[in-house]
């Protein structure tokens, strides 16, 4: 009887995704449904970029880790270093090579149209885009795909997109399209939510002996 219900149970959930892959709406309305209960997302990522006059082609990668609302911390280990760090007030980007620490207003729910925002629950599916199924770049075989074109214009921003894992509804896949016609994508592996992580992996210690950039006015 317990096989039974667990495969009954599996049946169900088969077809309402089905049902869902019919409706762009209807699955951008599911995939923020299930985000609304996530807490915390951390794991890895590797990052590609293709812009520019001569279309050049650029490939990151290391570690993330995102706590809702709006706390974030790329660390990138590879081919430099360097990381972004939102505490949720602030935004620190320290480019390593450089010795160097950019600081800026942290992007609020008004700026939803920044790929990764979604993660931070800075923005919603359905309430701020209008979702259609489109084949996405870079995005790996088998990903349910949304185009995510905003429904306030972006400066910066023409569209995103997230690749969705058919069973589960994670997203494992993030691209945007700047106005300039670059894309910048992330793809995600080994994720793992709600760890319960805590506040001060998000806090940011500028390292001493940095250049610091802070809203276009250098500091020593």
């Amino acid at each position: 009887m317990k096989a039974f219900a667990v495969s009954a149970l599996a049946l169900v959930s088969i077809c309402a995704v089905s049902a869902q892959t019919n409706d762009p709406v209807a699955l951008a309305a599911k995939v923020q449904q299930r985000y609304n209960g996530i807490k915390d997302i951390q794991g890895d990522f590797v990052q590609t970029y293709e812009g520019g006059v001569l279309r050049t082609k650029t490939t990151e990668g290391g570690s993330v880790a995102i706590k809702r609302p709006g706390r974030m911390r790329f660390v990138y280990t590879k081919p430099e270093k360097k990381e972004f760090v939102s505490d949720g007030n602030r935004l620190y980007v320290h480019m390593v090579a450089d010795k160097q620490v950019m600081v800026s207003p942290a992007p609020g729910p008004d700026q939803g149209d920044i790929p990764a925002m979604f993660l931070a629950g800075q923005s919603d599916l359905v309430r701020d885009y209008t979702p259609s199924f489109t084949a996405l770049p870079g995005a790996a075989p088998g990903l349910l795909t949304l185009k995510l074109v905003p429904k306030k214009p972006s400066a910066e921003y023409e569209s995103i997109g997230i690749g969705v894992n058919p069973k589960t509804l994670q997203i494992q896949f993030i691209t945007a399209v700047d106005t300039q016609g670059g894309r910048s994508s992330f793809s995600f592996s080994n994720l793992k939510e709600n760890r319960g992580l805590s506040d001060k992996q998000f806090e940011f210690r500028i390292p001493r002996g940095v250049d610091v950039v802070t809203n276009s006015a250098r500091n020593q």
